[in-house]
């Protein structure tokens, strides 16, 4: 895994070894970040259940002003420290810690631009984050959340459009993006 471009491009990321965590392919990576392009520049970046920090990594590179990345793992966390000395981004990244409720909590007050939710496969932990990304105000007006899922869509679409309009979804082989705007 690899930064794909802007100002780190080609940085070598570690992963966890395992199958308790699936990151995020260059063939899904490159067009989510297409997609999302035009929100990147100067922007706050959330990425939650982050594993490598790939993401948000990705986004500083291509311009993002900052990030928080958060994980509950603790090996994940080492691991996301390690990329984040490979980028030298150091002064760009908070790393928080915590399981992804009390993450959201803790940030309670603050805003964020793009939030990518990547939770694991075959949990509610994608839809509960976006009700409480929802209920605390923690999406810019004009942001985005991008929600990854190997789920069926009539598994959570209903769902998530309780706290969320669902502006475009995208399938990449067995990968869905679902690309989230704030519930007007």
């Amino acid at each position: 895994m690899r930064i794909i471009s802007g100002i780190a491009r080609g940085t070598k990321l570690e992963t966890l070894e395992g199958k308790d965590t699936r990151p995020t392919l260059d063939r899904v990576k490159e067009p989510l970040f297409s997609i999302i392009q035009s929100y990147i520049y100067d922007s706050r970046v959330l990425d939650l259940f982050s594993g490598s920090g790939a993401l948000a990594l990705e986004s500083i590179s291509r311009g993002a002003k900052e990030a928080t990345i958060c994980d509950n793992s603790r090996k994940a966390i080492e691991i996301i420290k390690q990329n984040i000395k490979k980028t030298h981004f150091e002064d760009k990244v908070k790393i928080i810690n915590k399981d992804y409720k009390k993450c959201l909590q803790e940030l309670r007050n603050n805003k964020f631009d793009i939030i990518f939710l990547d939770p694991p496969y075959k949990t509610e932990f994608g839809i509960e984050a976006t009700r409480i990304i929802s209920e605390n105000d923690l999406l810019e007006e004009d942001g985005i959340i991008v929600f990854e899922t190997d789920q069926k869509e009539e598994e959570y679409i209903e769902e998530l459009e309780q706290y969320a309009s669902v502006k475009d979804l995208r399938k990449y082989g067995r990968v869905t993006l679902v690309f989230l705007n704030r519930k007007e």
